[in-house]
């Protein structure tokens, strides 16, 4: 997986799993930009469903250009787990983008810096200390001001759910990954495009938890989440066959 990346929660982007890995000019290798073309504003959002899965939300927006890989219900599915498995609050929203290589190739160059499109990119709405502590670099204790008017800002009126932020995913960098084997957590594995797209999902989604992957100590937690976040997805769906 080329994993993307975690903005700035001021409302950059994300780092991206592909930033984590290699070389950012690795990002587009096989990615075709030339027929990119500006999108008339009406054809571009794609069509949203909003998802239930309590106590979330889970707003999913298909672009025209995103492949069919996946069904919203199992996407929302594993969002949900990575969300209860990070301990966000809620109710809450989230907002999940299945898109194409020239809309990530946009934001990748607008918000981080770098040419050509990459595969995840994270926008969350809140801070890293709006989340219970896990293991990461530098000072993990809270503090309790913060903790305090965080607790205040999710004090919503009944019926109303924060945002806890969006997760944009390139559906042609998933494929391409898994296809190339440069797909999975160590960006060098070929599995299906089903599993390059739950990794994305689930890497997107941790990353607005405040997940992080810059330092080694980050990076351990971050990867080992993701596996027990997957591997318990796979034996929910085992357990309703």
């Amino acid at each position: 997986m080329g994993v993307g990346g975690r903005l700035a929660w001021t409302g950059a982007g994300s780092m991206t799993h592909t930033d984590a890995l290699r070389d950012p000019a690795d990002d587009f290798l096989g990615a075709d930009l030339s027929d990119c073309q500006p999108v008339p504003e009406t054809d571009a959002e794609g069509t949203t469903s909003s998802i239930y899965l309590p106590p979330y939300r889970i707003d999913i927006t298909v672009r025209p250009d995103a492949p069919h890989v996946l069904s919203r219900q199992r996407i929302a599915a594993v969002v949900r787990s990575a969300l209860l498995a990070t301990g966000a609050p809620g109710p809450a929203s989230i907002a999940i983008v299945l898109s194409g290589d020239c809309e990530l190739a946009e934001l990748n160059a607008t918000h981080m810096g770098h040419e050509g499109p990459t595969d995840v990119l994270s926008f969350p709405f809140f801070p890293p200390e709006a989340y219970p502590v896990h293991e990461r670099a530098g000072e993990q204790q809270r503090d309790p001001w913060v903790a305090a008017a965080l607790k205040q800002s999710f004090a919503l009126a009944p019926g109303q759910r924060a945002h806890l932020g969006d997760v944009i995913i390139s559906v042609e960098r998933a494929i391409s990954q898994a296809d190339q084997g440069r797909g999975g957590q160590t960006g060098d594995v070929q599995w299906s495009w089903v599993d390059e797209l739950l990794l994305l999902a689930v890497h997107g989604t941790l990353h607005v938890c405040g997940w992080d992957h810059a330092e080694p100590v980050e990076e351990a937690a971050m990867r080992a989440m993701e596996r027990r976040v997957l591997a318990d997805h796979r034996d929910s769906r085992d357990g309703q066959r």
